[in-house]
């Protein structure tokens, strides 16, 4: 019974991918496709994190497929991204030509426009083409609140620690 009155509550807040039969999935990138719902615990900080470990874009001057894990990472405000709308826009960078770095920040910026997050960040680990791999990240904080902080030591001490490259 609960299940159902769940979804009848997605539907109201306007999912419409969530459930859904026979999807189409995005054949380029379009954040269009990207929907929220309302985050049930505005009032406590906690983050959500996705991990994405088949993430793909392509090369935008070779047109080679470039392969990643992407970690992205929230502080939800009032309003959280959708995970199935998440995969599928995430879906949409496959046949989409952009650098790392500009994917990354891309994402980092659709999320903020889509949810106004407390903070948020995105790191790419990219699988190395040419014996070189980039991992790309970039972090937001909201101005005037004590996230723009967080944002800038998170950014500061990035990566001081890095792991063992021993799997790509």
């Amino acid at each position: 019974m609960g299940n159902m009155n769940e979804r009848a509550e997605e539907r109201a807040e306007g999912l419409t991918l969530l459930g859904a039969q026979g999807v189409n999935y995005p054949t380029d990138y379009s954040p269009q496709v990207l929907e929220t719902f309302q985050n049930k615990h505005p009032e406590h900080d906690y983050f959500v994190k996705f991990n994405c470990p088949e993430f793909t874009s392509l090369c935008p001057i070779t047109g080679q497929p470039d392969f990643a894990t992407l970690y992205l990472s929230y502080v939800p405000d009032q309003r959280m991204v959708e995970s199935k709308s998440l995969k599928l826009y995430l879906f949409g960078f496959r046949n989409h030509g952009a650098f790392h770095e500009d994917c990354v920040n891309i994402i980092m910026e659709d999320l903020i426009a889509l949810m106004d997050p407390k903070y948020i960040e995105v790191w790419g680990k990219f699988l190395p083409r040419g014996g070189l791999s980039i991992d790309p990240y970039c972090n937001y904080g909201r101005p005037g609140t004590r996230w723009e902080q967080v944002a800038w030591d998170r950014l500061s001490a990035h990566d001081m620690n890095p792991e063992p490259v021993d799997n790509r």
